[in-house]
């Protein structure tokens, strides 16, 4: 069978228009709306500098409904805290003088994605968006590094900011599992007169 070029566009045979997604295509459309209707997320963010100021707002008609659908994002229900959280994200965005909402955005989709349970989760989900950002810029210049000297220094900060997302990875994962670990162990089969054993098993070598 012949394979689709993936830069040449269908087209019907027919008419010589292009040609709707196929059943594939529309199953995987149908999975991205309906995990987008579980995430539910809430409005994304503008940002506007005025008379040096940083202005925050978001793309919602009702501001203070918008205030709330954030504190459900971040997992909290104290105010002051979506207003430190949301400052802290805005500034990611503005850096300096200039304005940068998809900077300001990526970094709430980020913690939208983590979906965070309390307060700290949603700390260390915005921590993890920043250093998942510079780890990203750390890349872009160790791809335009001019001398030795610039890639060691990039290759430097890029690996310890790759190690400190997965740092916050793990840490992440033993809040919500409280430091615990579940082993599960399935089809376990005892031939007769023999005995399981769970766990790490060390054979000593035959002298």
């Amino acid at each position: 069978m012949a394979k689709t070029d993936p830069i040449t566009p269908r087209t019907d045979p027919d008419t010589a228009q292009p040609a709707g997604p196929d059943a594939q295509e529309r199953a995987r459309i149908v999975a991205v709306a309906e995990r987008r209707a579980r995430r539910a997320d809430g409005p994304p963010m503008k940002l506007e500098m005025v008379d040096g100021v940083l202005q925050v707002t978001f793309t919602h008609a009702d501001p203070d409904l918008a205030e709330v659908l954030l504190m459900a994002d971040l997992g909290t229900c104290d105010p002051d805290f979506m207003k430190g959280i949301q400052g802290q994200v805005a500034c990611i965005g503005a850096p300096g003088r200039k304005i940068d909402e998809s900077a300001s955005n990526f970094l709430l989709s980020v913690v939208r994605g983590v979906q965070p349970r309390d307060e700290l989760e949603a700390m260390l989900a915005v921590q993890m968006g920043a250093i998942h950002q510079a780890t990203m810029m750390m890349a872009r210049r160790l791809n335009h590094v001019e001398n030795i000297t610039q890639q060691d220094s990039a290759e430097r900060a890029l690996n310890k900011l790759a190690r400190t997302f997965a740092t916050q990875m793990e840490a992440l994962k033993r809040y919500r599992t409280g430091g615990q670990q579940k082993v599960t162990v399935e089809h376990v089969t005892v031939n007769e007169g023999g005995q399981a054993i769970v766990g790490a098993v060390a054979q000593a070598e035959n002298r």
